[in-house]
């Protein structure tokens, strides 16, 4: 299915050999496997590397730290088999310069611009006048500073496809299909919503990994992927 190029499965458990297996399961109704913060917490770069095996490697650390250690992070990251690699936009301009500089050629660096999990109260807590502007501001400086793509929500990918162009790898979040659970998440799409309007990549976890059939369900969204 050419829906499975643009379908990241977030492989969002705490046990490397039940992310290994999803994987396995998964491989070719998915071809991006994305591996977060609990996963390479508890398990390191050996699952890491493991995944890589199976399609392409997501590793989505959401870095934020001094350039120095974040082009080291990026560099770790490259010899791991990473395909993507996410780092906060608002870690600042020499930071992400420092990631793509640390990435090398093959490594793909995403500008995380606002968590789909914020909604306005939590935006307002953190000083940030609302979800619009903000990412559109992190949007271009992630992409002035050299990243190759970034991460926004269904409610800003269409807007920023248009103003940039058709060049950075624009990736979605928090994508439900119709009739499940938006869980913790605030700002969320289809996945045929996001596709259409400009989404290069789409990150689902929970609607594939507690499916009854986690193959059917990636199956489906990668077929909903195609229509959009």
């Amino acid at each position: 299915m050419t829906g499975a190029n643009h379908l990241a499965v977030a492989l969002d458990v705490p046990d490397g050999s039940r992310a290994i297996a999803l994987a396995d399961q998964l491989r070719g109704a998915a071809l991006v496997f994305k591996v977060g913060l609990e996963l390479f917490t508890s398990e390191g770069p050996a699952v890491a590397r493991e995944v890589a095996k199976r399609g392409r490697l997501f590793l989505d650390l959401k870095l934020h730290d001094i350039p120095n250690t974040v082009e080291g992070a990026a560099r770790a990251a490259a010899r791991l088999g990473a395909s993507y690699l996410t780092v906060h936009a608002s870690g600042g301009r020499a930071m992400i310069e420092a990631a793509v500089r640390g990435a090398g050629p093959d490594l793909k660096i995403l500008a995380v611009t606002i968590l789909t999990s914020l909604g306005r109260s939590e935006l307002d807590d953190i000083g940030f006048e609302g979800a619009h502007a903000a990412v559109l501001r992190l949007a271009r400086l992630g992409v002035s500073a050299g990243a190759h793509g970034l991460v926004c929500s269904s409610a800003e990918v269409g807007e920023l496809r248009r103003e940039l162009g058709p060049d950075p790898i624009l990736v979605v979040p928090g994508i439900r299909p119709k009739g499940t659970e938006a869980g913790d998440q605030k700002r969320v799409g289809t996945p045929k919503a996001a596709i259409a309007a400009g989404a290069s990549l789409l990150v689902v976890g929970r609607p594939i990994l507690e499916a009854e059939n986690p193959r059917h369900a990636a199956e489906a969204i990668a077929k909903e992927i195609e229509e959009g």
